[in-house]
């Protein structure tokens, strides 16, 4: 590849995982208004936190299973061909939200957006990781989970300056359409990953790469992977998240404006977290930096639901310190999850491993948003009790091995 390529692939990779943000963060911001908009005089405050939990769910289950299969599509025609395929799944859906005239029809459209949210990252990060050194791959694998975290800023600078409300929020779905058009110029224009061009047909016919995940060479990998995977995707989901909800609850009324500002402090912190957290897995190595990332974000995210309260003077910037250190755990697997596995496998062993963890996710959620009802909506507490779910970071990581002074496999 020309240096002229590879800057092309990082700049649309990037972009993809932007508008891939921009979904991640739609729902928690646009939750509420859009539940009270389509339940009418049914809604009730305990009924936005169960349809922000649902809505939640669906999104990991499309992208666990979007993941999985679009993410084992990058293996079999290509990098470039799965990414723009993800994308299109993703915006075509996305704004379709816009003309949703019940929440069940909401539901089934978050799922399949979904889909496309989790075929792009394995496909993404397999592409940018064949195409950089290994000396550059934990600045550049940074720089794409960045770009995650840019979307969330982006759609929460555009939140702030456009309301979304109970009155008006289908435009924020219709915006969430736009990028299509990169779904087309990745299927037009983008050069395809030399090592996949030169690794077609070197792997045996009868294993297909899912199943070849799961022979004696590779399953410990795969079944490290997802656990690493899972853990801090469960956290984010199911305690972190509810931060948005809870500032539009209270503070929605008088500050309209409060829960964008809430998710834009967030998306700040999350930004350079995931920018440095390939490189703190460079720095310290790969078990000792999630060992300690796990630590701090327990403590964090406890301190930030037991601590503080929104409208509170330090609210965003424990937020954003919240933001900061839970994100450090994606720029790390955005770095380590290539290095597990070979080239023939390493799109389908990301996306399983990176996905699988949104079916407990989904999981997650769900009995979150159970356990909200049951305590009586108080978001505080149903923050921390879920945080525990960092704590298992600190014992996991042991069992895994550690990559930092190896190449990735052909």
């Amino acid at each position: 590849m020309s240096k002229a390529q590879r800057y092309l692939v990082l700049v649309t990779v990037f972009l993809g995982l932007v508008f891939d943000g921009v979904e991640l963060g739609l729902m928690p911001v646009a939750s509420l208004s859009v539940s009270k908009s389509l339940l009418g005089a049914g809604f009730t405050p305990e009924l936005g936190g169960e349809w922000f939990a649902r809505f939640t769910a669906a999104l990991m289950l499309g992208a666990a299973i979007g993941g999985i299969v679009l993410g084992s599509l990058g293996d079999r025609v290509g990098r470039t061909r799965a990414m723009g395929v993800c994308i299109l799944f993703y915006t075509i859906f996305a704004a379709m939200g816009a003309y949703a005239q019940t929440q069940e029809q909401m539901l089934v459209l978050r799922f399949l957006v979904g889909l496309g949210v989790g075929g792009l990252w394995p496909n993404g990060i397999a592409l940018v990781s064949e195409c950089w050194s290994s000396a550059s791959r934990p600045l550049v694998s940074g720089a794409m989970m960045a770009g995650l975290n840019v979307g969330v800023l982006a759609l929460s600078q555009v939140a702030r300056q456009w309301h979304i409300t109970p009155e008006s929020w289908r435009w924020v779905f219709q915006f969430a359409g736009v990028p299509a058009l990169l779904g087309v110029f990745v299927l037009v224009v983008l050069p395809e990953s030399p090592k996949w061009l030169a690794s077609r047909g070197m792997s045996k016919a009868s294993v297909t790469p899912l199943r070849e995940l799961f022979q004696p060479n590779l399953i410990r990998f795969t079944l490290v992977g997802i656990l690493l995977s899972a853990i801090p995707m469960i956290g984010a989901w199911s305690a972190s998240k509810w931060m948005i909800p809870w500032s539009d609850k209270i503070a929605g009324a008088a500050h309209a404006d409060y829960k964008a500002a809430t998710q834009g402090w967030w998306a700040l912190g999350a930004t350079l977290g995931s920018l440095l957290g390939g490189q703190c897995a460079n720095w310290l190595g790969r078990r000792l930096s999630y060992c300690l990332i796990s630590l701090a974000t327990v403590s964090i995210t406890c301190a930030m639901f037991q601590m503080t309260a929104p409208l509170e003077a330090s609210f965003h910037p424990i937020v954003c310190a919240q933001g900061f250190v839970a994100t450090l755990f994606f720029g790390w697997l955005a770095l380590y999850l290539p290095e597990l596995f070979p080239t023939r496998v390493r799109a389908t062993g990301s996306g399983l491993a990176y996905n699988s963890g949104r079916f407990g996710t989904a999981v997650g959620v769900l009995a979150a948003g159970f356990l909200f009802s049951a305590l009586g909506g108080d978001y505080a507490r149903v923050g921390a009790i879920c945080a525990s779910v960092y704590a298992l970071g600190v014992i996991v990581i042991w069992w895994a091995p550690d990559t930092k002074a190896l190449e990735l496999a052909d």
